[in-house]
């Protein structure tokens, strides 16, 4: 592979500065880490948005989330077609093999991801309607909830409750998993709808009492 090359020179040393004192000081832990396994308690699905820093919101250390991540926090349903499902092969690897009591789906503010579906559904970006559109073909999953946020005037807000809805939309497909259901009824395992504001610092949960995301 002659395309592979080294990695940059910042990398390089921001490496080198986390082993001589961040792994340096916790040297026993990390061999713990190493030798016992992962044993997380909640799986984390997050976006791949850069500014969305999982573990910082939360406060975790390594080995206690099983975080995947990909565009707009999107879960697709259950579908065993013999294809590539990367998101849905982390969900059953998390469920049935490491038995994580919680799932989080965690959507944020200025999703550029929901921000192309809704260019998309709203006729203004042709390039993510095309079949190779590998981006484009990601968000049909949030397609069909563009038409609760349509006729919202406001760009902010509706991007904002489409970004909600995207979460929401990943619950549903989440249930639709045969073993990932049967746990949630018996009690094994426990769903949740989270939602950031980067700028702000501030976290939704989505309430089925109220039907609504309400501040934690």
């Amino acid at each position: 592979m002659k395309e592979a090359k080294p990695l940059p020179n910042y990398l390089l040393q921001r490496y080198h500065g986390w082993k001589a004192t961040t792994y340096a000081e916790n040297r026993a832990w990390y061999h713990k880490l190493a030798t016992d396994g992962q044993h997380p308690r909640a799986m984390v699905i997050s976006c791949c948005d850069s500014r969305v820093h999982v573990t910082a919101i939360f406060g975790a250390d390594q080995g206690e989330f099983f975080i995947h991540r990909n565009i707009a926090n999107l879960v697709p349903p259950f579908k065993p077609d013999g294809a590539q499902h990367g998101t849905s092969a982390a969900v059953e690897y998390a469920v049935q093999v490491l038995h994580v009591a919680h799932v989080i789906v965690l959507g944020h503010s200025n999703c550029g991801g929901v921000q192309g579906c809704l260019n998309m559904c709203a006729g203004h970006a042709p390039e993510l309607d095309a079949k190779d559109s590998f981006v484009g073909r990601w968000m049909d999953i949030l397609r069909p909830k563009y038409e609760l946020v349509k006729d919202i005037d406001d760009q902010s807000e509706q991007l904002r409750q489409l970004e909600k809805h995207s979460v929401m939309i990943s619950l549903e497909n989440l249930m639709t998993f045969p073993w990932l259901a049967e746990k949630v009824t018996s009690g094994a395992l426990t769903l949740h709808g989270m939602w950031t504001d980067i700028g702000e610092g501030s976290l939704e949960y989505y309430s089925p009492a109220t039907d609504l995301f309400e501040p934690v």
